[in-house]
């Protein structure tokens, strides 16, 4: 596997953590330099970890976990994001979602990146250089997760109280697009 193609995959698989970020960029007014490197780094380091993991367990698991990651990422982020629609509707509480506690990025982090789990399967396979993709997975992962904080910031203020249905439901949709496109392919 050639540099390039680790640097498209890396993208591809980057797409999750940048969307959810932009999701964590709209569920508050403002978002301090420690909360963006917080979810940069939880979505990075997941993205530099799971095909790591995917690459030196891959051979030794006694089933292919392609046939399910699709539905373990779904479920995940339909679970944050049905909490975040229903704490929307809570009247009792004053202050948004704190989407940038730790409970809360270590899950979507794991959804987000368990086809980096399968893509460091595949890794193993192609005799692919596991330290080009990890690094190359993690680092594209930070700066897009940056990013996507500072889109999510730059039109959060549009949506107003709305921050929190339009965050969850993103996250529903997420997860229900990894899961189509996988059941599509297969």
């Amino acid at each position: 596997m050639k540099t390039l193609e680790i640097i498209i995959i890396a993208i591809a698989l980057a797409m999750d953590a940048f969307a959810v970020s932009i999701t964590c960029g709209l569920s508050k007014k403002s978002v301090t330099i420690p909360e963006t490197l917080k979810v940069a780094l939880f979505f990075g380091g997941f993205q530099a970890l799971m095909p790591l993991l995917g690459f030196y367990t891959g051979k030794n698991l006694p089933f292919d976990i392609q046939k399910f990651d699709h539905w373990i990422a779904f479920i995940l982020l339909f679970i944050i994001g049905l909490h975040m629609i229903k704490e929307s509707f809570d009247q009792c509480e004053e202050e948004s979602k704190d989407f940038f506690n730790t409970k809360t990025l270590l899950i979507a982090a794991i959804a987000t990146s368990i086809d980096a789990l399968a893509a460091g399967f595949s890794a193993s396979l192609l005799n692919a250089n596991i330290m080009v993709m990890t690094i190359t997975a993690g680092s594209i992962t930070f700066i897009l997760s940056i990013i996507g904080i500072k889109v999510g910031k730059l039109f959060g203020h549009l949506l107003e109280k709305g921050v929190e249905i339009v965050s969850g439901c993103v996250l529903i949709i997420i997860g229900a697009k990894i899961l189509v496109e996988h059941l599509i392919t297969s």
